[in-house]
Order: structure tokens, then C-alpha cells, then sequence
């Protein structure tokens, strides 16, 4: 099957077709270190880490980089405000980036380039779009001369003729015209600086991934990604500038990933409400958070709430207890008995690979590959709960390599890496901690009301049961005892 992608630049799905056969190469926009990272730059590091892994489950070969803008009007400024220098400031938000990555077990990439380690590639793009009249130097300035490419537009499908000098447009008197970006910044005072032909300055935002792309991927490569709010003017300019320079198509495919909303208003730092990984890591395991931006295929709006968080969770608790449950076999197996699984089941579960498949290569549409993983686990468990006593070795069998490959699907988006009574038992810890009562004084309970009913006391069955439900410890009866959980607050 081949694997099938949303294209931003012919607005179609199409076949993945990597230049060199087998070997993928992808460049994707990393962050501007300036602050902490929020849930909008969780769901980019997520969503390409997760393309990554499936196309290296598929078997193929990827050079991926992500690159460090650690230069630009926002680090200067924020550097100012906290009276240190731009490296310094740049580098440690770096180490945070780290820092909620690791915690969020997101894979390193192949390379991550950082502007200020490429200034020589940069004037040396900048120079060649001089000399073929497609730049221009103005007042220790560069600028791109936008006119000058017939395609400018054709990645975000605007037409030259309609953009006007505009909020995301500054005018500029030194420009020949205000749709002109800049390539080359002329210092200021106080500001970090490189010498270049033009004079000491610095490099604009868009250079700096066509020189890192080109230096690590080639004039073309396979795919570019980034937000979707990087498509105009960011990519746009990198296409541009990269195209007029190289007299060659820049990228085969580009991918963009939706907004993070709240209250459906786009998350951003400028508005104000935005969430930091590590503010929301204090209330969820990584997995939930992981889980939740996967439950939206990447190119849709995810909106963030407690409420969808908390589905979430009991979303990866369902896959967890699934997978419990056939844990808790001894392996001590019934090998006469009779299977209990039907040929549907069989089937079901057997063909669950090849359908995790099917949806993943479908533009990467990871809610739907996680269906497949209920679906499978709903197979599951209707399998363990039909085994009442040492299970058939065909069953036993069958469930032990449904896990695997659950576990190992799950993997692709990052869940499900946990042993699962453990990961089980310590939520369940966790949240007793919240409740004030301990897990002995539970036990002491329910021992008590079992006592209780056998002498036909149901008075006190029934306060000791209304007494732990204050405490949102729900009992749950069944022919092998009573076990318990806790209720949501």
C-alpha cells in the first residue's frame, strides 16, 4: 500500500514518491527560543515525530531536520528585558525545548541546525539572488525581490496582484516595492552582529531554512512540514527565494498541521491562552497528552479542554485495562480446551495490522488508526472474559500477539509503552493521594461489608458502600469478589 499526503501546494492527496528510493528526506520549521514551549509546539514536535516513526516502521530510510531560529526581533527583545545576551537566552530555552521533549519522549531528529551556526550559507544564498537580479542591497539591507518571481503565491494560493502593504507587511522606504522581504538585516545598536558583503548585520527569518535545507537536504528534497500558519508568508518566501536561487523545484510536498484551539480561538502567546507542556504534564501522564493530539488526524483543528483531556485519559485507560487483563494470564494454558474465540474475532484481530495501515496511509489519520485499536481491544476483552479458568492455548496464543501488536502500533504514536499494571496501579496511587483515604483502609472496608452481607446486615452493607462513594470509591460486584475504582470529581 502506498502511503498518501495532503499536499499544501497542489491542495490534493498524494502518493509519497521519495527522490531517492527508500530514503525520505524532511525538513520541518522548529521552534524560535525565546520561552517556554506551549501545547501548539507539543502538537508539531508530536505530529512529526509520529510521521517519522510510521515511515521507519514502514521500513524506510529518513533524514529528518528541525532546525533553531536562536536570532530574531523576539529573542533580541526578550534577551533585553532579562538584561543577558541572545545566546545565552536562545540556549537555555533550547534546554527547556529539551527538557519537555524527553518528557514527552519525542524522538531527536537526524539534525537540528541551529541560524546562528549558518551565517556563511545564508550570505551565500543571499549573494547568488543578487547576481541574478532576483535581490537587492539597500542601506546595509538586503531584500527579495518579490516581482521578480511569476510563482510568488503558489504555495498559499494568493494572487501578487491582490496582497497590499499590509498588517503582516511593513513598509519600508528602502524597499524598490512593500511586497519585497527582507534577506539581510542592517545591525542597531547593542544588537548581535556577522560581517557580510553588505555590511555587519543579521539574517531575516526566511533565509535561514532554504540555506539549512539546501546544505543538509539538497536544492530538492521530499518534504517540507510546519503549522499551518507558517504557509504564508514564511514558506511562501522560502519557496520563493529557494526556487529563484536553484532554477529547481524546492520541495515535492509540503505538510502543515492545524491550530491548537481553546474555546475554538486559535492558542497563541501573543493572545494570552496559551498552556506550557510542562504546566499541563503536572495533571497528565505524557501518554494522555499524546493520546488527545492524536485523536485528531494532524491537518484538523484540535481544541483543547479538560474535558477532552479527561476523555482522553480514560480513552488510554480503556487500551491500558485491555491490555492488563491479558497480562494477568499466568501463561498455564488449558491445551485441550476448545477455543473461545470465533472466526470473527480471529479474523478481526489478525487483520488489525493491515488496517492500522490502511488508515495511517490515508494522510497520516491517526484518530481513525486509533479506532482500529479500540476495535481490537473490544475483540480482546470480550475474549478474556469469556476464559473462565486456565485459557485454551489457541486463545492464549492469539491474545499474547494481539498485545504485541497493539502495543507495537501504539508505539508509532507513542502510547501504550508502559507495562500496564503498572502504569494502572500508579494512577491509581496518584489519585488516591488526591482523596485522603488509603488503599489498606479500602480493603479494611470492603473486607467489612463482605462480612456484613454474609450475616444478612445489608444497614451496614449499604453505609459502608455510601461511605467509601464519599470518598468516589465506586464497588463493583462480581462472582470473582469486589473490586473498586475511583469516580471522576
Amino acid at each position: 500500500m502506498s502511503v498518501k499526503i495532503y499536499n499544501t501546494l497542489s491542495r490534493k492527496k498524494e502518493v509519497l514518491k521519495p527522490l531517492e528510493p527508500n530514503h525520505i528526506k524532511l525538513y520541518v520549521c522548529g521552534i524560535t527560543s525565546y520561552d517556554y514551549c506551549h501545547i501548539g509546539h507539543a502538537r508539531s514536535a508530536l505530529a512529526f515525530d509520529m510521521i517519522v516513526r510510521y515511515l521507519r516502521y514502514l521500513g524506510k530510510e529518513v533524514t529528518y531536520i528541525r532546525n533553531f531560529t536562536d536570532i530574531d526581533d523576539k529573542i533580541i527583545a526578550r534577551a533585553a528585558e532579562q538584561k543577558t545576551s541572545t545566546e545565552e537566552l536562545a540556549n537555555r530555552f533550547i534546554d527547556e525545548f529539551y527538557v519537555d521533549m524527553d518528557k514527552l519522549g519525542v524522538d531527536r531528529p537526524t539534525m537540528e541546525p541551529k541560524a546562528t551556526e549558518h551565517i556563511q550559507e545564508m550570505t551565500d544564498l543571499i549573494g547568488e539572488l543578487i547576481d541574478k537580479d532576483m535581490a537587492y542591497p539597500s542601506h546595509g539591507d538586503v531584500y527579495y525581490r518579490v516581482g521578480s518571481f511569476a510563482e510568488y503565491g503558489k504555495l498559499s494560493g494568493r494572487k501578487l496582484e491582490d496582497m497590499q502593504a499590509g498588517a503582516r507587511i511593513q513598509v519600508n522606504e528602502n524597499k524598490d516595492d512593500p511586497m519585497d522581504f527582507v534577506l539581510w538585516k542592517a545591525s542597531k545598536p547593542g544588537e548581535p552582529s556577522w560581517s557580510s558583503p553588505w555590511g555587519d548585520g543579521r539574517p531575516g527569518w526566511h533565509i535561514e531554512c532554504s540555506a539549512m535545507s539546501r546544505k543538509y537536504l539538497g536544492d530538492t528534497f521530499d518534504i517540507h512540514g510546519g503549522g499551518q500558519d507558517l504557509i504564508f508568508p514564511h514558506h511562501e518566501n522560502e519557496l520563493a527565494q529557494s526556487e529563484a536561487a536553484n532554477n529547481k523545484p524546492y520541495v515535492n510536498m509540503w505538510i502543515h498541521h492545524g491550530f491548537v484551539t481553546i474555546r475554538d480561538e486559535k492558542m497563541s502567546k501573543s493572545l494570552g491562552n496559551f498552556l506550557t507542556i510542562r504546566d499541563i504534564l503536572k495533571h497528565y501522564h505524557p501518554e494522555v497528552l499524546r493520546f488527545f493530539i492524536f485523536s485528531t488526524q494532524y491537518r484538523n483543528p484540535l481544541d483543547f479542554s479538560e474535558t477532552a483531556m479527561q476523555n482522553a485519559m480514560t480513552g488510554l485507560d480503556r487500551l491500558y485495562e485491555c491490555l492488563a487483563a491479558v497480562e494477568r494470564l499466568t501463561g498455564e494454558c488449558a491445551a485441550e480446551s476448545k477455543q473461545v474465540a470465533s472466526a470473527k474475532d480471529i479474523k478481526k484481530l489478525e487483520t488489525m495490522e493491515e488496517r492500522f495501515q490502511s488508515a495511517m496511509n490515508n494522510d497520516f489519520n491517526t484518530a481513525l488508526a486509533q479506532g482500529i485499536l479500540f476495535e481490537s481491544a473490544k475483540v480482546i476483552n470480550k475474549i478474556t472474559r469469556q476464559i473462565t479458568d486456565l485459557p485454551p492455548q489457541a486463545d492464549y496464543d492469539l491474545l499474547i500477539q494481539a498485545v504485541a501488536t497493539i502495543k507495537k502500533l501504539g508505539a508509532i504514536m507513542g502510547i501504550l509503552q508502559e507495562n500496564a499494571g503498572e502504569y494502572l496501579s500508579a494512577k491509581k496511587s496518584a489519585m488516591l493521594a488526591e482523596i485522603a483515604i488509603s488503599e489498606e483502609d479500602i480493603q479494611e472496608l470492603i473486607l467489612e461489608r463482605k462480612q456484613a452481607r454474609e450475616d444478612k446486615n445489608w444497614g451496614r452493607s449499604d453505609e459502608i458502600r455510601d461511605q467509601l462513594l464519599k470518598h468516589r470509591i465506586e464497588l463493583n460486584d462480581s462472582a470473582e469478589g469486589t473490586g473498586w475504582s475511583i469516580k471522576k470529581s
